[in-house]
């Protein structure tokens, strides 16, 4: 089902574009403002939508790249701001200052920026999300804009777009020429937390329906195990989610798999209390980072990743595996989880190239140069 939006605006400039030309049949009120509607409760901004131009550099670094911790140096390109769906665990609740749901609907110039940027490293790989500030497809229906993308991706040598969601909004993806350069990834949990934390989102059983749709068409695929969480009964709920989606898709499908638990600033442990009276999020033993970022405590941490990274093994062939990575984690807990870890950020970069590159000839436009990464990316 569609998100319901009850109040629709756009910047003048993009009164022809294509996103603002989706929304003509919708019955929600439509203004024309001069500048961004300030909503400042981010759940009163869930039903508000503003299609935007571009405003400065839309394709940056991920705002998390720390060198504190193993990063994988991917690329975002800010292309949507907040998000309609309610996760008790959402960063979002207490980092922007305005609710607002927001698209950027000046698609060709966030295209343009991207292959001004990539020709200045015609050497590197660049893995670019839209994900960052909010859910790739949970507008799709909407907007269109994901679908504009994928195209002009389609056309890129060095680059690989990675859209990012909860939903099953895959319907507009599945007829376009992607030429294999858009990973459709999913964040991915078990029902019980979906349904206790995960609010308005696509149900697991969906979203693997909307895998399987999307292999079909020939998308390669990304899951993200992040944040795991923690639970009564989350050893054979991960282990069971594991083996259900392997079930669905092939592993031969998947370029990577990533991760992490539940992180947050120490100040919105307040914030999830008082959006989510009944969410047990904040009753877990937890210990700050060096990022200042609450965190379960390292044991437990350890045990949960190991746990599901050796599920995640059983699972795959031995001679096609997906890389497998942690998000936002230091070295040592690579080597207790994984047995190795990348000595850089440009060198985990490298790695993640070089998976793909062997996995799916043709993909990357030329082999992958450490010393390149190393040089561009140290530590």
């Amino acid at each position: 089902m569609k998100h319901k939006i009850k109040h629709f605006y756009y910047d003048a400039s993009q009164a022809q574009s294509q996103a603002v030309s989706q929304f003509k049949s919708l019955t929600a009120k439509t203004h024309i403002p001069s500048s961004v509607p300030k909503i400042t409760h981010y759940r009163e901004g869930k039903s508000a939508l503003y299609l935007t131009q571009k405003q400065g550099a839309a394709f940056k670094p991920c705002a998390s790249l720390n060198p504190e911790y193993v990063c994988c140096n991917v690329q975002v390109l800010d292309a949507v701001s907040n998000c309609p769906y309610d996760c008790s665990y959402c960063f979002l609740q207490n980092y922007l200052n305005n609710g607002t749901l927001q698209v950027t609907a000046d698609v060709d110039a966030m295209i343009e920026e991207v292959r001004t940027k990539t020709a200045l490293q015609p050497w590197r790989f660049f893995r670019i999300g839209t994900w960052e500030l909010g859910d790739s497809l949970a507008l799709e229906p909407l907007t269109g804009t994901s679908a504009q993308l994928i195209k002009a991706f389609a056309g890129m040598k060095n680059a690989l777009l990675e859209l990012r969601t909860k939903s099953d909004y895959v319907d507009n993806l599945l007829d376009i020429d992607h030429q294999q350069r858009t990973v459709v990834s999913w964040t991915v949990n078990p029902q019980t937390i979906i349904k206790r934390e995960e609010f308005r989102t696509a149900s697991m059983a969906a979203r693997l329906s909307a895998m399987q749709q999307v292999e079909k068409a020939g998308y390669l695929i990304a899951l993200h195990f992040d944040p795991m969480l923690l639970f009564e009964g989350w050893e054979a709920d991960y282990q069971a989610l594991v083996k259900d989606i392997f079930t669905h898709i092939s592993s031969q499908s998947v370029v990577w798999i990533s991760i992490g638990s539940l992180r947050f600033n120490p100040e919105m442990k307040r914030t999830i209390e008082q959006n989510f009276p009944g969410s047990r999020l904040t009753t877990a033993e937890m210990i700050a980072g060096p990022d200042g970022k609450m965190r379960y405590v390292k044991p437990k941490r350890v045990e949960m990743y190991q746990h599901l990274y050796q599920t995640i093994q059983s699972c795959l062939p031995s001679d096609d595996k997906p890389f497998v990575y942690l998000c936002m984690e230091r070295w040592d807990m690579w080597d207790k989880v994984l047995g190795y870890h990348p000595h850089s950020i440009g060198h985990l970069d490298y790695l993640m190239v070089r998976s793909l590159a062997q996995r799916f000839p043709g993909l990357v436009h030329q082999n992958p140069d450490l010393a390149l990464y190393d040089i561009a990316f140290p530590n």
